[in-house]
This record gives C-alpha cells, sequence and structure tokens, in this order.
C-alpha cells in the first residue's frame, strides 16, 4: 500500500508508516506521475485532486484533512470510483474563536457593547452553530438562515435572509460555495443584497471567498451602506485585492480555521477514514504532540469592571485578530507564508484563567464559552 501525504498536514508523520510505504509531498508539488501508484492520498487544499491528477492512477481513497473540498473534483472520483471523505468541522471551533475575537476588536473599535446588538448567522452548520452558541452566551440577539436545514427541520428556529437584511446589525457568513442551484452562494452578498439593508451592519467572511462580491462590498463601505467588514477568506488567492483589503476593517490571510486544535482534528478524521477503509485497525488513532502556546494559563481579575470587558480580556488573550490583521496589510505579497508558517495557536478549552473578584454569572459564560476557571 502506498499513501502520498501533503507535508503540510500536521502531528501524522508515523501514523501510517507500520501499514504503507508512506511519501510526503509539498501539496503544490503534487504530480500525475507521482500519484500513479498510489492507493490514497491525504491532503489540505492547495492539492486539485482532479481528472488530470488522478486519470490512470490506482488511488482508491482521497482524504482531505480540512472541511472544504472545492479542491476534490467529486464528480470525477464518483465516477472513477474513488472514495474520497473531508474532515467536516474539524476548525469548527477554530473559525469560532476567530469570529468572538472580531467580535470583541470591532466593538472595542466602535465602542458599543456586544449585548445590544443582532447579529444574522447565514449557514448555521458546524461552523455557524458554534458561532450562535457564543453569540448567545454574550447576550446578542441571534438569527439563523440555513434554507437546506429550514426545508429538513422546519421553520420554527430560522428566518429569511430578508429578515436579516433587515434586522441584523452584524452579518457572519458560514456557507459552502455553491456555483448554482436552489441553495447558490456564490456572490451571496452582491449589489443587490447590499443595497436592501435595512440598517448599516458589519459584515464578516471566514468561509468562501466567492461568497462576496468584492467590488460589490467595497463600493457599499465606501457609500457607508456597511458600517465595516472583515474578510479571511479571498477570491484569487493569494493574489489579493489590496484596495479590498485596505478597506476592510480587519483582514487575514485564510487562518481562521488555524487553530493547532482544528489541524490535529483534521489529520485525525483522515487518518482513522483510511483506517476504516483499508481496514488497518486503527479506527480510535489520536495525534500527539499538539502544541502548545507559551502560556495557557493567565489571570483577570474583575474588580470594578464590567462583564463585557472581563469576557473580551479573556477571549483576545488566546487569540488577537488585530496582529493577523496587521501582518497582512503590512506584507499582502507574504499572504502563503502568513498561512505556512502561522504561529501556535489554541482554542478556548487549552487555557486556565485565575479568576478574581469576578462574579459567578460571568464565570459561568467563561465555563461556557471553554475555559477552565481556578
Amino acid at each position: 500500500m502506498k499513501v502520498i501525504i501533503d507535508n503540510k498536514i500536521p502531528y501524522i508523520e508515523g501514523a501510517l508508516e507500520p501499514f504503507a510505504d508512506v511519501i510526503y509531498l509539498p501539496g503544490n508539488d503534487t504530480t500525475s506521475e507521482v500519484v500513479k501508484d498510489a492507493d490514497a492520498i491525504i491532503t489540505r487544499t492547495r492539492t486539485i485532486c482532479n481528472k488530470e491528477l488522478l486519470e490512470g492512477s490506482k488511488v482508491k481513497f482521497i482524504a482531505t484533512a480540512t472541511i472544504g473540498f472545492d479542491h476534490i473534483d467529486t464528480d470525477y472520483c464518483n465516477k472513477a470510483g474513488i472514495e474520497w471523505t473531508n474532515a467536516p468541522g474539524c476548525n469548527a471551533e477554530s473559525v469560532n474563536q476567530y469570529i468572538s475575537s472580531a467580535l470583541f476588536s470591532f466593538s472595542m473599535r466602535k465602542r458599543f457593547d456586544l449585548k445590544d446588538k443582532t447579529i444574522g448567522i447565514v449557514g448555521v452548520g458546524q461552523v455557524g452553530s458554534r458561532v450562535a452558541k457564543t453569540c448567545e452566551i454574550l447576550g446578542m440577539k441571534v438569527l439563523l438562515n440555513d434554507p437546506p436545514r429550514e426545508r429538513n427541520e422546519g421553520s420554527e428556529k430560522f428566518v429569511a435572509l430578508e429578515t436579516i437584511q433587515k434586522e441584523a446589525d452584524i452579518i457572519t457568513f458560514h456557507v459552502p460555495l455553491n456555483m448554482d442551484g436552489e441553495d447558490a452562494t456564490y456572490h451571496l452578498v452582491n449589489e443587490d443584497f447590499l443595497q436592501n439593508l435595512n440598517k448599516t451592519p458589519l459584515l464578516i467572511n471566514s468561509c468562501r471567498g466567492e461568497v462576496f462580491d468584492s467590488n460589490a462590498v467595497y463600493n457599499a463601505k465606501e457609500a457607508g451602506d456597511i458600517s465595516g467588514f472583515i474578510i479571511d477568506c479571498w477570491k484569487n488567492e493569494p493574489k489579493l485585492d489590496l484596495e479590498l483589503l485596505n478597506q476592510s476593517d480587519y483582514g487575514t490571510p485564510h487562518i481562521a480555521g488555524y487553530s493547532k486544535d482544528g489541524k490535529a482534528n483534521g489529520t485525525k478524521m483522515s487518518i482513522q477514514a483510511i483506517s476504516r477503509f483499508f481496514n488497518l485497525g486503527i479506527d480510535d488513532w489520536e495525534p500527539t504532540g499538539v502544541d502548545l502556546p507559551e502560556k495557557t494559563e493567565f489571570e483577570i481579575d474583575g474588580n470594578q469592571r464590567r462583564e463585557y470587558s472581563v469576557l473580551a480580556e479573556a477571549i483576545l488573550s488566546t487569540y488577537d485578530i488585530e496582529i493577523d490583521d496587521d501582518n497582512l496589510k503590512d506584507s499582502p505579497h507574504l499572504f502563503e507564508q502568513l498561512r505556512g508558517d502561522y504561529p501556535v495557536r489554541r482554542e478556548f478549552d487549552s487555557y486556565t484563567i485565575k479568576a478574581k473578584n469576578i462574579e459567578r454569572g460571568t464565570l459561568d459564560k467563561l465555563k461556557k464559552l471553554g475555559f477552565k476557571i481556578i
């Protein structure tokens, strides 16, 4: 058995060596000649798994250690008898952390309290559901829009997109990229969408660059039709629209899901999927040695402070979006390097807060967010 592994897959070394001839290759260097005799491929998003790469190969299984699978030609794989899997939800909590940091950073900059705001969440899958839970913990009014789920589950907890356009102060998008059909999301945020906003909301895109019509969003910000926009995912990555980047309130290099936890989860799900497919007997494999930041414990003193300030300090102590924004705006030509050399980031449950003078209700919220409290 031969397995080709993108060498950007973390925490995978040694997992398959007892069972297979493993070759680690940079994703961008993967060619049809390299995969010709491979039985399986484990990749991230930079390896395009299509007919050109796969035709004539022995590949039977592809695992991508990412939520997205736009880089896999699923129609070709299905016709060719090649099974494939992604890692749904692997970095959902990482994106939730990113959104939490974005919300607090923006609200502090604009001097408003999140609990006074209504957020519209478009796409309520693994990521959107976590964002909704966090926003409810923060006391925000939450509107959910997810037409596929609404058709399956009924309309009780969902609203139409028009309701979000009318009522939301913040709109965050967590949808897959569907180019056409009933649930098309390509340029979902376009000129028509923006002209039908009742308020001037903050827009956040941490799902797919093509969900935003870049020109329309830029023009809306210029015209004051939106109060701001935050973008992590870009059309034509790594070639960025520099005018859009400079106009953004926060622009980051597609790293919302780049916590070490998210990457480790993606690796785990890929190895376990290959194990099940080839009957390797390591269906419960777990990665080891997941990096930790230098500091996983910090003190917060809530004396004479509002709850909002305490929650903001806790969240921003684990991840500060302004650092990634500064780095990208300083060196947009280093987009790929900023992703590839991304520093250690861990999610809320890796951190312990030494709490002083913090009210019980606030402590309960910190625990619900995932923090350990001592």
